[in-house]
């Protein structure tokens, strides 16, 4: 009999340990303590990704509940998606009502930096600016080859963003004015572009200061340099604030400390490329009216 007993006694501690090792619970509510991992998936603008993907560790190493993965896929896919709930966060180089007046009213909007855009070309181009003509006629298709505008004989290649790309949309509307532009090779992503005005003769394209690479060159425009203080006066008028939309109605505490964190490292902003938002001499609407 006491030996059952002692059996008995060994294998209640037993379950009891184990129950500990799995995890604990309040005394008062009887509820668990054990944190539930968020998953936040951000996706879209290819000019924001480089900010954001740069915060995403020491981030997750101090809030090891949050699970963060990064993707590109241009200003277009993050907004939609967001609106759907098929991501949590979408990148954006445009304001939603840009994209589309009734999306707007599903997504939340949290201005993180401002970045400019600038036009870039391969190494190998003898000229190191364009005048604002110059540039819409070169994508226009107005111009054909370098010699036309400053450089050697060599004929001109343009390398476009694709449809969506919000890069596309701010350099068409604030480089070129709108103006129609002719059809040519077209890349889903700045990093693309880079390595393909890079490695071809004659190219050019555009992407944000944030993804400039020593690969290529960029371009003065009507002899204003490309540069994170002109940006800030307006003196370079191809930037857009970039930023992080969640949806409306679905708003986590997570997503919240998440975008604060990337805000909110001024340095790293800097470094990368883009300036804080509090650091502009102007600020523009999503109708392009700069006070």
């Amino acid at each position: 009999m006491k030996k059952t007993l002692l059996v008995t006694v060994a294998a209640v501690s037993l379950l009891a340990l184990a129950a500990c090792g799995q995890k604990s619970s309040d005394a008062t509510t009887g509820k668990s303590s054990e944190s539930k991992t968020e998953k936040i998936t951000v996706a879209g603008s290819t000019a924001l990704q480089p900010l954001v993907e740069a915060n995403v560790e020491s981030f997750t190493q101090e809030n090891t509940n949050l699970q963060i993965t990064v993707q590109g896929g241009g200003s277009g896919l993050g907004l939609s998606q967001v609106s759907t709930g098929a991501i949590q966060i979408g990148n954006s180089d445009l304001f939603a009502e840009e994209k589309n007046k009734d999306l707007a009213t599903k997504v939340k909007d949290h201005k993180v930096a401002v970045v400019g855009f600038a036009p870039i070309v391969n190494k190998d181009i003898k000229t190191d600016g364009l005048t604002t003509a110059q540039l819409k006629d070169i994508f226009s298709g107005k111009v054909t080859n370098w010699k036309e505008v400053g450089g050697q004989d060599q004929k001109i290649t343009i390398i476009n963003r694709a449809e969506g790309s919000g890069t596309r949309f701010n350099f068409e509307k604030y480089g070129l004015d709108n103006t129609q532009v002719v059809k040519a090779s077209e890349q889903d992503s700045s990093g693309a572009v880079v390595q393909m005005v890079s490695q071809t003769p004659g190219a050019i394209s555009y992407v944000a200061f944030s993804n400039i690479k020593d690969t290529v060159k960029a371009l003065e425009i009507d002899k204003v340099k490309p540069t994170e203080k002109n940006v800030a006066t307006n003196d370079w008028k191809i930037w857009s604030y970039e930023h992080m939309y969640t949806q409306k109605e679905n708003t986590t505490e997570g997503q919240e400390k998440f975008i604060k964190a990337v805000t909110s490292n001024k340095k790293l902003l800097e470094k990368l490329g883009y300036l804080a938002i509090d650091d502009m001499k102007v600020s523009r609407d999503q109708d392009g009216k700069v006070k």
